[in-house]
């Protein structure tokens, strides 16, 4: 299965409002993925006072993103921690948030990856460690 052949909503739980990718440009299962959002004016947390994408909705995106690393899991990947996670500067309505997801390590229903938000050459969100915990299907 290449990237042209994913449709989001297949793999991930996730629906309207709270869906963060709106494309898999590619990906190597169990090694990474790379996606983009396009940050609109129409995003429900994107408002005159909060001209920008928040920088922990960018961390779910990243988040998100690790499903399609990982698509030969089976259930719900619940996000469980974050460690050395640096934010950066703001995305905002116009941008194309580049986002890349790398697995680092896999272990009993634990996913251990790294992530990089970009727009353009600007970082966003940095995360050296992103977990997610994917519990066994009954």
């Amino acid at each position: 299965m290449n990237a042209d052949d994913i449709r989001i909503l297949d793999v991930l739980p996730h629906r309207y409002p709270f869906i963060m990718i709106d494309k898999v440009t590619g990906f190597e299962n169990s090694k990474w993925a790379r996606g983009y959002k396009n940050v609109t004016w129409n995003d429900w947390f994107v408002s005159e006072a909060n001209p920008f994408m928040p920088h922990m909705m960018v961390v779910e995106a990243l988040a998100q993103l690790g499903g399609f690393a990982t698509m030969d899991e089976t259930g719900i990947s619940f996000l469980s921690s974050l460690n050395q996670v640096e934010m950066h500067e703001w995305a905002q309505p116009g941008d194309r948030l580049d986002l890349y997801f790398e697995v680092t390590k896999r272990k009993r229903g634990f996913l251990l990856g790294k992530g990089l938000a970009t727009v353009g050459d600007r970082i966003i969100v940095k995360a050296e460690e992103i977990v997610s915990y994917t519990p066994k299907q009954v």
